[in-house]
């Protein structure tokens, strides 16, 4: 168990993990401080006005227009014969915990008295570093889902996917809004209707703290666990609520 993070495993398993756990709990929150006061989450099903809006092909063309217009890089908007269109997003990875990656390491083992190196799986964990960007490449018709497992492909992170959430940020009467996409949201659409301004509309990757648990994203041997601390809590439940009619009964009966 680390005094820093809390991250608890088991004695064997020990040596295979490399987490550093060296910074401070508060480090990553550094440039949060004033954004959280101001941020304020709004509900996945409910998008923007603007967010609503549908475009024909030829409005389609016109936005595409005015966005490569407005932009001082060379991340243009293409549209392609098929009536769909191809462009660049900015994702800003925000991540308060620590992700995985993959290590390997080959060690040596004996077996019937001879050295036998043998493969071990190691995860090597680490804070990404704050304020991390990256632009990715996408199709108009690419999900929100697709672009996480895009940026975890990017960085070789071998945590699910599920864990994760894309959010959109805006700016507004000098307050920050948060909304969780959809997974079938598609970004570049959202990007090509606000334009290219960062306080209207940029993209944000977090953690996905929904609320609920995502038990998918949990391993056999943890889900078993789980099921254990449930059956020996259910038993314990189940023998107070015992206990409590016995006394009960036990009460009523001295009265009678």
């Amino acid at each position: 168990l680390s005094p820093d993070c809390s991250f608890t495993c088991h004695y064997r398993c020990r040596a295979l993990v490399r987490l550093d756990c060296s910074g401070p709990p508060g480090a990553g929150d550094e440039d949060d401080g004033d954004e959280q006061v101001l941020e304020k989450d709004t509900n996945v099903d409910e998008p923007s006005e603007w967010e609503k809006t549908e475009l024909d092909q030829a409005q389609v063309e016109q936005r595409i227009k005015e966005y490569n217009s407005q932009i001082n890089s060379n991340l243009f908007m293409s549209l392609n014969k098929d009536g769909s269109y191809t462009g660049f997003i900015k994702v800003q990875l925000k991540l308060v915990r620590p992700v995985s990656v993959p290590a390997t390491k080959r060690v040596p083992t004996l077996q019937a008295g001879r050295p036998h190196p043998q493969g071990v799986k190691r995860r090597t964990s680490f804070y990404l570093p704050k304020g991390t960007v990256k632009h990715l490449h996408i199709l108009s018709h690419t999900r929100a889902s697709e672009v996480i497992d895009a940026l975890l492909r990017k960085f070789t992170v071998v945590d699910n996917p599920r864990k994760f959430a894309l959010f959109e940020r805006s700016e507004k009467d000098e307050q920050v809004y948060l909304r969780k996409l959809g997974d079938d949201e598609q970004p570049l659409r959202l990007r090509l209707l606000a334009g290219p301004s960062e306080k209207v509309l940029s993209f944000v990757l977090k953690e996905n703290e929904t609320g609920e648990v995502n038990w998918d994203a949990f391993t056999l041997p943890e889900l078993h666990n789980f099921l254990l601390i449930l059956q020996r809590e259910e038993e314990e439940h189940v023998r107070r609520l015992r206990h409590r009619y016995a006394r009960c009964r036990q009460k009523m009966q001295e009265a009678l």
